[in-house]
């Protein structure tokens, strides 16, 4: 079981179950949101994903069609990301786990838009746009 929350501790959230497909996204909205090189985001089953506090404090803002991002209207820690295409899927936002993970991140995507001041620096594949199936 993981745990996790934003930065002021308004919205909490539990994970039962495995946390897939981690990786580095270097593509410019998560640059933007996540006000850094990139983001460290991952796959949980719907599921397994259970909101333990905040829901109502949560901001959403759909940045593509059907995408749509969660965000702590407090502190503004982005937690979540929700897809019509994939119902059954909760993207989250790593930094917000508390917990120890255990799974680790298989590759950077949109590794060619990443910032000019980066350099990738590890072993890890690397693609242009998402990762292959």
């Amino acid at each position: 079981m993981y745990k996790g929350s934003c930065l002021c501790g308004q919205t909490r959230f539990e994970i039962d179950g495995p946390i897939n497909d981690i990786v580095y996204c270097h593509c410019s909205r998560c640059r933007k949101v996540q006000g850094s090189a990139f983001a460290s985001n991952a796959n949980v089953a719907a599921k397994d994903f259970k909101l333990l506090q905040g829901e109502q404090g949560l901001s959403a803002y759909e940045s593509t069609p059907g995408q749509t991002k969660y965000f702590c209207s407090t502190c503004g820690s982005p937690i979540m990301s929700l897809s019509t295409a994939k119902p059954d899927i909760v993207r989250i936002r790593l930094g917000t786990i508390e917990s120890a993970i255990s799974e680790r991140p298989g590759c950077h995507i949109f590794a060619s838009s990443k910032a000019n001041w980066e350099q990738i620096s590890d072993e890890l594949p690397q693609y242009d746009e998402y990762a292959p199936e």
